[in-house]
């Protein structure tokens, strides 16, 4: 039987922009899920400031970590220089998992996953970014063109031998002893983490243009190798 299509990934390949936000999803749903789920952290609209999290006015079309005045994390200011900017597929996967995006990212959420919720959120974001009608409902490029990560992906055992094997061209940029020289530790990481990272620049949502290169070259089993082998180290 064939897997049904996500709601959000059916409403991005059939929109036209430019489109109004309610085609997204529900904005009124949307704006009880940020009540419940995001306003503790987040605010947004008219008077909104800075809290635990950065104010959410203005974010469509905006670089990650760009608000001058508020305190990133280090992870997603690396982030933000790869290139990485707020579109309904990137704040799509980031809502569903945010370590996916942001391996480091300081927000303690565990990610909605049902895509009819997270598209009603975003419905409501879209509200409150400059010109909501001229954003369109994703760029040619953002169609997703790669298969949802299963949950056996994450599940499958690597070999760390063989993981070190293939870990030289990795080891020529991440110090194997931990340490941070201006490109992030992957030393000791949770392989979960490791292989979500992965498969996000394989499916070109992280926007390193090297790593989307090194990880398009990885099949599944490379990767769980990959990310068991770092795992031992200290």
């Amino acid at each position: 039987m064939a897997r049904p299509v996500p709601a959000l990934t059916l409403l991005l390949t059939l929109a036209a922009p430019p489109a109004l936000a309610e085609e997204i999803g529900d904005a009124e749903q949307g704006a009880t899920l940020f009540d419940r789920q995001c306003k503790a952290c987040h605010q947004i609209g008219e008077g909104a400031s800075h809290r635990v999290g950065p104010k959410l006015n203005g974010l469509f079309g905006r670089r990650a970590a760009s608000l001058a005045d508020f305190d990133y994390s280090k992870s997603m200011a690396r982030m933000g220089s790869d290139g990485l900017t707020w579109t309904l597929e990137t704040l799509d996967a980031y809502i569903e998992n945010p370590r996916e995006l942001v391996s480091g990212t300081r927000m303690n959420y565990p990610g909605l996953k049902d895509p009819t919720s997270r598209a009603d959120l975003m419905a409501f974001l879209r509200d409150w970014s400059d010109k909501p009608r001229d954003i369109p409902e994703a760029e040619p490029t953002a169609l997703k063109t790669t298969p949802e990560l299963t949950p056996e992906t994450p599940a499958l055992k690597g070999d760390p031998d063989y993981g070190e094997y293939l870990s030289s061209e990795c080891r020529t940029c991440h110090q194997a002893d931990g340490s941070d020289q201006g490109i992030p530790s992957i030393t000791s990481w949770p392989t979960e983490d490791f292989v979500v990272a992965m498969h996000a620049y394989k499916k070109k949502l992280r926007p390193h243009p090297v790593m989307q290169m090194m990880a398009g070259r990885l099949n599944d089993e490379e990767i769980a190798a990959l990310a068991a082998y770092f795992a031992t180290l200290e």
